[in-house]
């Protein structure tokens, strides 16, 4: 929202307008292919998965259960409908604009079950401390609405003293009917050392109660032990070191599920810190669980087998092939990714073939939905530059990191950026893998690489500029390019320069982005950071013409435009990034920061002071209404924002890169074209041709001055004398997209027309 109520001078839109008129983002994640080789990523911009869980929901209302996706390591929701496929049968159909329906409150863990007995799921979730917390659905039809629960899940920790269901953090907990009394109850390893499993029966009068007694602190006779990763001690037996001291400091992921059809639950257990899935073997009843020596399976019935992961395996229990029948989706459950995992193409999927009376799953080879996203491991930072010399823009992705070999951890936990070569028309783009690791940059030993592109040494091509972490600090890189207006991109790789910024800082995590902020026609240097101190989070460094390169930015503001959050507190991680998104012809200042707030600073090179800030640029066609971004909900994480024109209609699209590995993509809505077509009537302007390549004419009713600015709002081709008709040489301009700007000599009103050239 605007924190100050004032209409900028520039911009075309009242900021009072409704929701229909407003300018504002609505996401596109199936306007854009993505193969693969010759394979068409069906979930392309869902925008990957660290630590994901699943559970079912009827998001629209149409009877159908769709697909509530949750990722720990963000705290991200994510929803698929169940959707009819091409050709038949059903398919999953990524559906962002569900996502901000539910609470923002879901932290840590998430899991969907109808505690109420209304056949609508309910949320349950945890506090930030740890505490069990519940949200009612209670929509009646449609969309889900959620509100907190009237009473939340308590028990008698003595006669005297009513206690919450208090959970550690890094657990997730089994939210089932355990005993077989048609009510929720919960079952997870103690709070303080995490040794044993205690269960809290659900002991309410009637469904819809949140009332449990602790009836057990050692259910089924399971003790974890500190020997090793898979060592625990069963039915009566002692870990083989003693008893074990306290050591919650990890976690654990746990499902009950009857995998040999006796009608009792087993547990199916993962644990943080170890690669391991194992399973218990329930030798009791539902009501009162057991084990015995031999209960603990390593290679799990009902033919799950040997399951292994990365890092702390986790398990959903989900209908994932629309047969009725719950699958079993295992995935890592990590919070974080301080151990340096493997985060990409870890979904392991167990269709459901057996029945009740004899469970039984199988392997699917494809695994669920993480490989049908672009998917880079850790972090996702897009760049868009005509590689090949084609005339359409290709996308270049940059990322945190993954694990390039699987010997060691931080050597071989490498930042790469990855190819993705356009080969749609100017109109209908369509990217394809073509390198992984392009450039070889992964041989750098690179974390957290953000790549930006922009015309360094004003050559007419655009270069390659990144920052990338290395030896506990940030770095900025640039490789020039040597190639011609119009050849395919040539950039030097054998020498790695850097320009120096003088840091003063052990700065990490920061993010750059070119424009020429104060119009001299060199662009200057926005730098979004992590760690604000001195300053703020945004600093400008000023570009001293004649300089150089190395050394040609100068800090002239450590607290850019004095950006803050709604709570008046800096923002962290700060990416930014710079284009005309509303269409007024200024250029606009866009920002994310590390909890995926997006904020839009409209023309903020005409702002002095604290900048003028919106937030709720994002707009819900399922509510009608613009909302703020809902991209993550954890602190500290890693975001990528650019703006780019890839399809050729004048007006950037808006590409996130999240923590998880994957970007979501969004288009414009309402932007301001009216006022300028008008003017553009009036004058009779004209731009011919349109596509052009080496020469364009620019004619306009009344005498004219003209500006040829670039997508960073540099100047490229200027004139100075008044007239009805110019001659634009378009000779070493990089295809692309360009605005034309004329400015009545009269009156000095303005006019605009986008310019293609190729």
């Amino acid at each position: 929202m605007f924190r100050r109520f004032l209409l900028l001078l520039g911009l075309a839109v009242p900021v009072a307008a409704s929701a229909q008129n407003r300018f504002s983002f609505e996401p596109k994640p199936n306007a854009i292919p993505v193969l693969v080789g010759t394979d068409t990523l069906r979930q392309a911009w869902a925008g990957g998965q660290n630590s994901p869980s699943y559970s079912n929901l009827d998001l629209n209302g149409d009877g159908q259960q769709d697909l509530v996706g949750f990722d720990r390591t963000t705290s991200r929701i994510t929803t698929y409908l169940n959707a009819p496929a091409p050709g038949g049968g059903r398919r999953w159909l990524y559906s962002p604009s569900y996502e901000s329906l539910f609470p923002t409150g879901a932290v840590g863990w998430m899991l969907l079950r109808d505690y109420d007995c209304d056949g609508r799921p309910d949320l349950f979730t945890r506090t930030s401390t740890g505490d069990v917390r519940v949200f009612r659905n209670i929509s009646t039809s449609g969309p889900p609405a959620f509100q907190t629960a009237p009473t939340q899940p308590r028990y008698r920790l003595t006669p005297t003293v009513i206690s919450t269901v208090h959970l550690n953090v890094y657990d997730v907990p089994a939210v089932q009917d355990v005993d077989g009394d048609g009510q929720l109850d919960i079952v997870s390893f103690e709070f303080s050392a995490g040794l044993r499993i205690e269960y809290y029966r659900n002991i309410s009068a009637s469904c819809g109660g949140l009332e449990f007694e602790l009836a057990t602190t050692n259910w089924a006779d399971i003790t974890s032990c500190i020997s090793a990763c898979g060592s625990y001690a069963v039915g009566g037996d002692q870990c083989r070191n003693g008893v074990p001291r306290p050591n919650h400091t990890g976690g654990y992921a746990m499902l009950l599920q009857d995998l040999d059809g006796d009608q009792d639950l087993d547990l199916l257990l993962g644990r943080d810190g170890c690669t391991e899935f194992v399973a218990f073997r329930n030798t009791g009843t539902r009501q009162l669980a057991a084990t015995t020596p031999t209960s603990l399976l390593r290679n799990i019935p009902a033919g799950l087998g040997t399951i292994t992961m990365p890092n702390f395996p986790g398990a959903s229990s989900v209908d994932t092939n629309f047969d009725g029948k719950n699958d079993i989706v295992v995935a890592p459950a990590l919070i974080n990714n301080l151990d340096m995992a493997q985060l990409r193409n870890n979904s392991l999927l167990f269709t459901a073939t057996g029945t009740a009376a004899a469970p039984a799953f199988t392997a699917s080879p494809s695994g669920f939905l993480q490989q049908q996203m672009i998917d880079l491991g850790e972090g996702a930072f897009p760049a868009f530059i005509d590689v090949n010399g084609d005339g359409r823009l290709d996308m270049l992705v940059g990322n945190y990191a993954e694990q390039t070999t699987t010997v060691g951890a931080y050597q071989t936990y490498r930042a790469a950026l990855a190819y993705y070569q356009n080969i749609g028309t100017a109109t209908r783009p369509a990217f394809r893998l073509v390198n992984s690791d392009y450039l070889g940059l992964a041989a750098r030993s690179y974390h957290n690489l953000h790549p930006v592109v922009t015309d360094l040494n004003r050559d007419g091509v655009l270069d390659l500029a990144y920052t990338a972490d290395k030896d506990q600090a940030t770095n900025l890189y640039y490789h020039l390019n040597t190639a011609a207006a119009g050849a395919p991109v040539n950039f030097n790789t054998a020498q790695f320069n850097y320009i120096d910024l003088q840091y003063n800082w052990s700065g990490r995590d920061d993010v750059p982005c070119f424009v020429d902020v104060d119009g001299d026609g060199y662009v200057d240097l926005l730098m979004g950071t992590e760690d604000p101190n001195p300053g703020g989070s945004l600093r400008y460094y000023r570009r001293l013409p004649g300089q150089q390169l190395e050394t040609s930015f100068q800090l002239a503001n450590n607290d850019y435009g004095l950006l803050r959050r709604s709570n008046n507190t800096l923002p962290s991680k700060l990416a930014p990034a710079v284009a005309d998104v509303d269409g007024d012809g200024q250029l606009d200042l866009m920002t994310i920061d590390d909890v995926g707030t997006v904020q839009l600073f409209s023309n903020f090179r005409a702002q002095t002071g604290p900048f003028l800030v919106r937030t709720d640029v994002f707009y819900n066609p399922i509510t009608g209404q613009e909302e703020n971004s809902r991209l993550a909900n954890n602190y500290g994480l890693i975001h990528g924002l650019t703006l780019a024109d890839v399809n050729g209609d004048g007006a950037p699209e808006m590409f996130v890169g999240l923590q998880t590995g994957g970007m979501n993509v969004f288009g414009t809505r309402n932007r301001v074209l009216s006022t300028k077509a008008a003017a553009n009537a009036t004058w009779a302007l004209q731009v011919y041709p349109n596509p052009a390549r080496a020469t364009a004419t620019v004619e306009t009713g009344v005498p004219t001055r003209l500006t040829v600015l670039d997508l960073t709002g540099r100047r490229v081709r200027e004139t100075t004398t008044a007239q009805r008709r110019h001659q634009l040489d378009l000779s070493g301009l990089s295809a692309g997209v360009y605005v034309v700007r004329v400015t009545s000599a009269t009156d000095g009103s303005i006019g605009m027309q986008r310019l293609v050239v190729e």
